[in-house]
This record gives structure tokens, sequence and C-alpha cells, in this order.
């Protein structure tokens, strides 16, 4: 077994490296460059590549395939999978293109990767039943003190800009003109049932989630959000949040 170990961990390292040398000592006398290694490289090259447009499909979109295909490569190139399973590879393709040279006339680029990341981060989260409205409807005081758990799946984050409403847009199947609000947004990306949902996440909301997140009771993430927004319908904000399944716990406080 540690001998099989060995070569394992030999071949994938003449695999990540392009080079036969790390599995030399197995090679047959003579033999530099086994011709079924280039196979198993491009092997591995194309689904690193597949993987990546299936979970950059945003960026995919906005560049092209050509230009998506040739990037991707280079990106897997650099960054080889740490193992087998790739539904979630790409994590650093956001802060890569804001290094990549060809991007750089594409600002907004590393910002739409790191949306569709959210994404792809919510879809494979822990499973967690969402709290439904009745949970809530407790005596103000008790409410307020109270300290909500937030579902595993939910992603939130804060833009100067509205690459959120870009992002949204250009996931539409047949997306219209778009345009880049200058006015900061926020993104709400959360799954809880079978289905991933995002919405564009205004200032008390963004405060609101943030608090929350932070271990502030309900009555002080209510009060960063008026904060945020004093013109906000705080009803209403907390309301669609628990409509959106942002809610997996509720801690009254009973054993603090």
């Amino acid at each position: 077994m540690p001998e099989l170990q060995a070569f394992q961990d030999a071949f994938v390292s003449a695999l990540a490296e392009r080079t036969a040398t790390p599995i030399a000592a197995w090679l047959p006398e003579g033999e530099a460059e086994p011709a079924g290694l280039s196979i198993y490289r491009n092997t591995i090259a194309k689904g690193c590549v597949d993987a990546l447009a299936a979970n950059f499909p945003t960026v995919a979109s906005l560049v092209g395939e050509d230009w998506f295909r040739a990037a991707a490569a280079l990106f897997a190139r650099q960054h080889p999978p740490r193992g087998a399973a790739l539904l979630a590879y790409g994590e650093g393709f956001a802060d890569w293109l804001a290094r990549f040279p060809p991007a750089a006339d594409l600002p907004y680029l590393p910002a739409m990767a790191r949306l569709d990341r959210l994404w792809t981060t919510a879809l494979f989260a822990p499973e967690a039943e969402p709290l439904a409205a009745e949970a809530f409807a407790l005596d103000p005081e008790v409410l307020a003190g109270a300290r909500a758990t937030l579902h595993p799946s939910l992603a939130f984050a804060g833009f100067d800009s509205g690459l959120p409403g870009l992002w949204l847009a250009a996931r539409q199947p047949d997306p219209a003109e778009m345009m880049l609000s200058p006015e900061p947004q926020g993104i709400l990306i959360v799954r809880p049932a079978d289905t991933v949902h995002s919405r564009v996440l205004d200032a008390a909301g963004l405060a609101f989630l943030t608090a929350a997140r932070d271990d502030a009771t309900l009555g002080e993430a209510i009060t960063a959000a008026a904060q945020a927004d004093p013109h906000a319908d705080l009803a209403s904000l907390f309301a669609a949040l628990i409509a959106d399944g942002a809610f997996s716990g509720l801690d009254l406080g009973d054993d603090r």
C-alpha cells in the first residue's frame, strides 16, 4: 500500500507539473514520457474547463465561449483541482481574473465571477429547513431580543455599484440591453429548498443581514437597517427575508 500511495501521489504530480519526472522511478528503462500521460492531462484539462464553464456561466456568457475556454485552460494549468470532484471547482478564479491581463478592459468581470461563486456555494451548501413566518409570531420584546440563525446556504454581499443587477440581467435566458447602475447595490442568494434564488438587496437589507450574521439581536439588526436607510419599510424588509427563507433558527436567549 505505501508503494501504491507513493505512485498515486507521484502520478498526480506528473499531471499537475506536466512532466514525467515525478514518476521516473516507475517507468521502463529508456522511456522518458509515456504517451498515455498526455491523454490523462488532456482529459483532466477538459474536465476543468467544462467545470469552470458550469460554475461561472455569467462570466462565460459575457466574454464568449472561445475567450472563456482559453482563459479557463490557463487557470486550470496554474491551479489544478485538489481532488477528483469538480462540482465546486474554481475557488480563486475571480482573483485570478483580476490579475489576468486580457481581462483588464473588463473591470466588472472579477465581480461577476465572485457572484457566480456565491451562487455555486449556495447550491452546494448544507440542507436546512427555513423558518416560516409563524416562528416569529412572538411577543415584540421577546422577538427583539432573539437572535436569528441565517440559513446555511445564504450568501450576501454589497457592491459600490449596480453589479448585482448586471449579474442578474446577464443570467437571464435572453438578456435585454444591460446597463450598469452607478448606485450601490447588494445581492442576496439563498437555497431554502431545491432551487437557488437571487435578488438585489438594498442598503437596509444588507445592514440587517450583516448585523444578524455578527450575532446581533433582531432588535439590533432592525436598528442597523433603519440607520442604513431611515426611509426603509422595516416590516416589509423583515417579511421579505422570511419569505426568502433567509433564517433557519431562532435563539430566544433562554440559555444566555
